[in-house]
């Protein structure tokens, strides 16, 4: 593997397909490297355009625009960072010769939550939910007649829980559809109904494919609202069998969909028993714990893995966790306060996103902590949190 100097003819570059938080740690990593990174998203000023050797403004599911920004650049590696582009475009580039990480087929996999139920539920044999997708209003009220009440509703394609409801009773059926039909990454379309599942808890299971082989980490617990992501704690307590299940879950799925870099592999707990529920091919919002609870965060991890560097071992640090730090409005203009009594206790940082706007409600940033145990980080971070003040200016 070589690397040259960014900014000149020998330089090895990255673009990144979305430009969030996750993707400006992956920035800053690929960077640690040498790397030239370009970075795209949806608006100006992202996350990762702020730290990105350049950057480029564009719908991402604007197939012909992505192609001519690749073609432009020709970067070594793209690494796409958000659910919805247009994945369409990457495996035909793939086909061309560019290098989609991990690849391009499992970012089209993992795109819509059809493709990886079918792939995992039909295809591997893993148990999940059971499940019916509906495209119309009609086809959706007869898959919650067929899967049953209480079940649960989501675009085939949104991240951080938008879309995504709960039916506890009939009279959420019409709220369910309406909520899918506005939170989908691509506008209204089709839906997945899942039975509701009987759990005792969550985790992400973090696994890294990479050119030594794959590495599990250890699970993270998280909290959710909404299907958005709130906390996250290191190591989830679980039991022997159970954390082996998963392990064997993480591993069969992830060879499924080929390729190097980091997925976050999301299952139900209940008691030894595993249920799968869902795949990203790139690092997971509930993961950015390992900031704080490894020598090697989810991020640092993905970018070896993507530039086929080895990773020979990953030292577990603390019990740790993390806390998003969420912000309510409709401004461009936010202001935080009291950071310096926010890391007045030891083991305690802060991370801030840097992003432009706010339009009801948006992670702004995370607070991590490490502990004595999880309960230990959990409250240091809950601790630290109460501290933090929050200004909204108008726009």
């Amino acid at each position: 593997m070589k690397v040259g100097t960014p900014l000149t003819s020998v330089a090895k570059k990255a673009l990144l397909c979305g430009s969030g938080e996750l993707g400006k740690e992956v920035a800053l990593e690929l960077q640690r490297f040498g790397v030239e990174v370009i970075a795209l998203d949806r608006y100006e000023n992202a996350p990762a355009m702020q730290v990105a050797h350049r950057s480029y403004t564009l719908s991402m599911l604007d197939g012909k625009r992505l192609r001519e920004i690749i073609e432009t650049e020709k970067p070594d590696i793209i690494i796409p960072e958000v659910e919805a582009i247009a994945t369409q475009e990457l495996v035909a580039l793939e086909k061309e010769g560019y290098r989609v990480a991990p690849t391009a087929n499992a970012v089209w996999l993992t795109m819509n939550r059809e493709g990886i139920r079918r792939l995992a539920a039909e295809e591997c044999g893993l148990k999940t939910a059971n499940y019916r997708f509906a495209d119309s209003r009609e086809e959706f009220e007869q898959a919650v007649a067929e899967i049953g009440i209480p079940c649960v509703v989501k675009p085939i394609m949104s991240s951080s829980g938008h879309g995504q409801s709960t039916i506890k009773k009939a009279e959420d059926i019409d709220r369910a559809w309406h909520i899918a039909q506005e939170g989908g990454r691509a506008g209204a379309g089709r839906v997945i109904v899942e039975s509701f599942v009987d759990f005792d808890y969550e985790i992400t299971l973090l696994t890294v494919r990479h050119i030594g082989g794959t590495t599990l980490l250890e699970p993270i617990g998280h909290h959710q609202v909404d299907g958005d992501y709130r906390e996250s704690w290191q190591p989830q307590p679980m039991s022997e069998i159970a954390y082996a299940k998963a392990q064997e879950v993480a591993r069969v799925i992830t060879d499924a969909l080929g390729g190097y870099g980091i997925f976050g592999v999301e299952m139900f707990i209940k008691g030894d028993e595993v249920i799968f529920s869902e795949v990203s091919p790139r690092p997971h919002d509930t993961g950015m714990v390992t900031m704080a609870s490894q020598d090697l965060s989810e991020f640092a991890l993905h970018a070896r893995a993507v530039l086929g560097l080895p990773i020979p071992a990953v030292r577990f640090i603390a019990p740790s966790a993390s806390k998003a730090i969420v912000v309510e409005g409709d401004t461009d203009k936010v202001e935080f306060e009291n950071v310096e009594k926010v890391l007045e206790e030891e083991g305690v940082h802060i991370r801030f996103f840097g992003k432009p706007e706010v339009v009801g409600h948006r992670r702004f940033g995370v607070i991590l902590a490490t502990g004595t145990s999880i309960e230990d980080a959990l409250a240091k971070a809950e601790r630290a949190y109460a501290k933090l003040g929050v200004k909204i200016l108008p726009r």
